[in-house]
């Protein structure tokens, strides 16, 4: 049992969490619990493991939510968080996205990546650019948008929930589309200070820290790199969708 968790840890990068439901799967005699495995591996009874590479134990942080200010006056053309309809709050309808860069060294001048989470099916699109620039995003949405047509685009993508960096501040040429005088997307604009409001988009970023380290140079890793670190984290188990992958999630709503 514990060179198969070893295993799924190391070389499979998987999460006790994920681990302890294929030993039940497996019909292993030993199976036991995530808190059981975490156990075992603070004891030093998992072979090669600590609790280094256990990025879901160290995320589990505790961080009290800040008393957020409110803005008496909005900015007249952003949509408030507050106005985003509840059945997004809820994640009961497909198609709802939240936006986010990753960067690397510091500086605008330096390439980013740039994703998107669906609420519902935690589905991940990672996109590389070549710096942290409104035209950059732009130019990425608009990329997507001639990649899947314009309708679809329009159908899959009803709303974008976006944080208040500079290079997501103009409503008007993020929502319009590049191909047409239609409004391609809705925005909404999280409150300042306030990362919760996107929390699949933070986890999935967490995600890619794991394989783009934090202050490392974007520019050297591949868009091939890249694609399969997206593939990855789509194909990984996730307990919030009772350990199905985002990837399969997504299918079935794209079927249905």
């Amino acid at each position: 049992m514990a060179v198969f968790i070893s295993e799924h840890i190391l070389v499979h990068k998987r999460s006790p969490d994920v681990v302890a439901p294929l030993l039940k799967q497996e019909q292993r005699p030993a199976a036991v619990s995530t808190k059981t495995l975490y156990t075992y591996i603070d004891q030093g009874l998992i072979p090669g493991v600590s609790n280094e590479p256990l990025w879901e134990k160290r995320k589990r942080i505790k961080r009290k939510r800040r008393a957020i200010k409110r803005v008496k006056k909005q900015h007249a053309r952003r949509t408030s968080i507050e106005k985003r309809p509840k059945t997004v709050e809820k994640r009961e309808e497909f198609g709802h996205w939240e936006l986010d860069l990753i960067v690397g060294g510091k500086g605008t001048s330096k390439p980013v990546l740039m994703t998107l989470v669906e609420r519902k099916t935690r589905m991940l699109r990672v996109r590389k650019l070549s710096d942290k620039t409104q035209a950059s995003v732009l130019q990425a949405l608009k990329a997507i948008e001639r990649s899947m047509g314009v309708g679809p685009f329009r159908s899959m993508f009803k709303s974008i929930t976006a944080d208040n960096g500079s290079e997501f501040l103009d409503v008007e040429q993020m929502e319009r589309s590049g191909f047409s005088k239609k409004r391609r997307v809705k925005l909404y604009y999280a409150h300042p200070y306030s990362s919760w409001e996107r929390g699949s988009n933070e986890n999935a970023n967490r995600m890619v820290r794991r394989f783009v380290a934090k202050g490392d140079n974007i520019g050297k890793y591949t868009i091939d790199r890249i694609g399969e670190t997206e593939k990855w984290i789509n194909n990984y188990p996730r307990k919030i969708l009772e350990y199905k992958p985002a990837q399969e999630c997504f299918d079935l709503e794209i079927a249905a």
